[in-house]
């Protein structure tokens, strides 16, 4: 339990990672089935980027109410009930298409429905795992694994989901999505946690959210953080959105070709988590997140010029560690320097970077991969990852080199 892996020490910690690990599984199964199913039906780079649009771009416009109501209650209680009504909508989803009705608009409303969850589930349930580590020397050993259960997952659901895809369909992915909901949901109510002690003062939602906007404003060393989060995800995180075109375009592939794909991005996003969760505390995180953005630059751009599918792969599991090192970086920044009380806020405000941004980029790439292609949209994209590289590295100061922190 020493060294890499002293997070699992904790039992509650040991239920919450199994049962996310499964539920993951089945989100990137239907992620993938999502992306899979509206490029099939529509053959349009801007539909991709709509599909990620109408899924992600909820979550910004209610972020900030979400870590309103995760700083006023139970992260448990929350983290239960988003993950009940995000059962029920891939249970929808699944029986519109297994009963041969669906549009392309009722996929994209339903995604609209999970991006609405996700609103208030992304501010609870990564500070869930304060509550249930006992040694707080464990915390960022744990978020670091937390990143891993999503990248494991990312390396697995999107093969399987390829495969579900090719030899029984949509309909058999988001049905087992559903299922796998049910795991997470055993997880959370096997865990024995102590008495939950409500804020003895509750202000105004207004009141809530100008102290957290105030809070960032005096922590310039978590604002930038944040602005560098928000920029990448506009211009360089949504990537992802083009991959189907690669899969069925460039690779002459088929929904297999796809899941590939994006499981070696997952392998390398599952390389980058074991990197991450072996760093001594007190590592330099700032440094290694311009390294790791430039490392992702260089493999966008090498892959938007290759046409041979296994040099293509392990460049994708390049993009992948580069990706989700950064994410998770920025995400073990905020929770480890942000103070208890404004956590919930300043995570929500995380949130919104990402959601508010990477849906926006997405839909812009779909625009501009439609007038220019893919290829030469990803070598754009890989070429910003360096310039944001080179400007960051010069603003990114931790908290006790930054001034008024």
């Amino acid at each position: 339990m020493a060294g890499t892996f002293r997070a699992f020490k904790n039992p509650n910690y040991r239920l919450y990672i199994g049962g996310q690990s499964v539920s993951q599984i089945g989100t990137w199964m239907q992620r993938t089935a999502v992306s899979w199913v509206i490029y099939s039906m529509t053959h349009s780079s801007f539909m991709l980027g709509l599909s990620v649009f109408a899924s992600q771009f909820p979550s910004f416009l209610f972020s900030l109410y979400g870590g309103i109501i995760a700083d006023r209650y139970q992260f448990y209680k929350i983290t239960l009930i988003t993950q009940l009504v995000a059962l029920l909508q891939s249970a929808l989803l699944a029986a519109l298409v297994l009963l041969h009705h669906e549009t392309v608009w009722a996929i994209l409303g339903l995604s609209v429905v999970l991006g609405v969850v996700n609103a208030f589930d992304i501010p609870a349930r990564p500070p869930l795992v304060h509550e249930i580590i006992n040694d707080p020397a464990d915390l960022s050993n744990a978020i670091a694994f937390n990143s891993s259960m999503n990248n494991i997952a990312r390396l697995i659901g999107p093969a399987a989901s390829g495969l579900v895809l090719q030899h029984f369909g949509a309909g058999c992915c988001f049905l087992l999505n559903a299922v796998s909901f049910v795991a997470v949901i055993v997880s959370l109510l096997l865990m024995k946690l102590p008495p939950y002690q409500p804020a003895e003062v509750k202000k105004p939602a207004k009141a809530q959210l100008k102290e957290g906007l105030h809070y960032l404003k005096t922590t310039p060393s978590l604002t930038a953080v944040l602005w560098y989060l928000a920029l990448a995800s506009l211009l360089v995180f949504s990537y992802n959105t083009l991959l189907p075109v690669f899969a069925k375009v460039i690779f002459k592939g088929d929904a297999a070709t796809f899941g590939y794909i994006n499981s070696f991005v997952g392998l390398g996003a599952f390389v980058g988590t074991i990197f991450l969760a072996s760093l001594k505390p007190g590592a330099p995180y700032r440094k290694i997140l311009m390294i790791n953005c430039s490392i992702l630059g260089v493999a966008l751009i090498v892959f938007s010029r290759l046409s041979w599918f296994p040099a293509a792969m392990a460049v994708a599991a390049l993009a992948g560690f580069g990706t989700q090192t950064q994410t998770s970086l920025c995400n073990t920044i905020v929770q480890t320097e942000s103070d208890s009380r404004m956590r919930g806020r300043v995570i929500s405000f995380l949130a919104m970077s990402i959601y508010g941004m990477l849906p926006v980029g997405s839909l812009l790439l779909g625009l501009e991969a439609k007038a220019i292609g893919a290829p030469d949209s990803l070598l754009i994209q890989g070429i910003l990852a360096l310039v944001i590289a080179a400007v960051f590295s010069r603003i990114l100061k931790p908290p006790a080199q930054t001034a008024g922190h």
